[in-house]
């Protein structure tokens, strides 16, 4: 696919335009509606503790860049991090997205973090759940996502925009 039309943002021209910060690049629909979502809650990500949990080429390593592009401190976990907790509980921003479902306990988290859901996972009923276990983390968010509802509007938002973009930018 033409890195112009590329709307989903996964050629590797446009993923080396979110690594040089070049704005003329199409970026990953998932981790840019990640950002907008953090954003509209008003916080300064600069100096702030950014934690992802999740190192995939679709969300988490893009994610991450993001982060370090609104000056966040970033430190990126996974599903072989030892001692999880210890880093999720110095998060101001925890994103979460390694596919593991209500992986994030309430006592994984910081008092008033801003806490992003991107899994999509089953329970044993087979209901959508996502990678935090929303009832035991929310009391302690001053944001959470939900699961179904969060993160999946604001993927096809921002997909949406990158469509209006990109047929901007192929016009003649």
């Amino acid at each position: 696919i033409d890195p112009k039309k590329d709307v989903d943002g996964f050629s590797q021209m446009n993923i080396g335009s979110l690594l040089l910060d070049d704005k003329r690049g199409l970026y990953s629909c998932t981790p840019l509606g990640i950002i907008h979502l953090i954003l509209s809650t008003g916080i300064d990500l600069t100096g702030k503790h950014a934690v992802v949990v999740g190192r995939s080429n679709e969300v988490g390593k893009p994610v991450a860049l993001m982060l370090l592009q609104h000056n966040a401190t970033v430190t990126i976990c996974h599903s072989k991090t030892r001692d999880l907790g210890e880093f999720t509980r110095t998060a101001d921003v925890l994103v979460v997205a390694v596919g593991q479902k209500k992986l994030i306990k309430g006592d994984m988290v910081k008092e008033g973090a801003v806490v992003i859901d991107v899994g999509i996972n089953r329970d044993e009923n087979g209901k959508l759940c996502g990678d935090v276990d929303f009832e035991s983390v929310e009391p302690k968010a001053s944001y959470i996502t939900p699961v179904p509802g969060g993160v999946g509007p604001m993927t096809i938002a921002m997909l949406m925009a990158n469509t209006l973009k990109a047929a901007k930018g192929n016009v003649q």
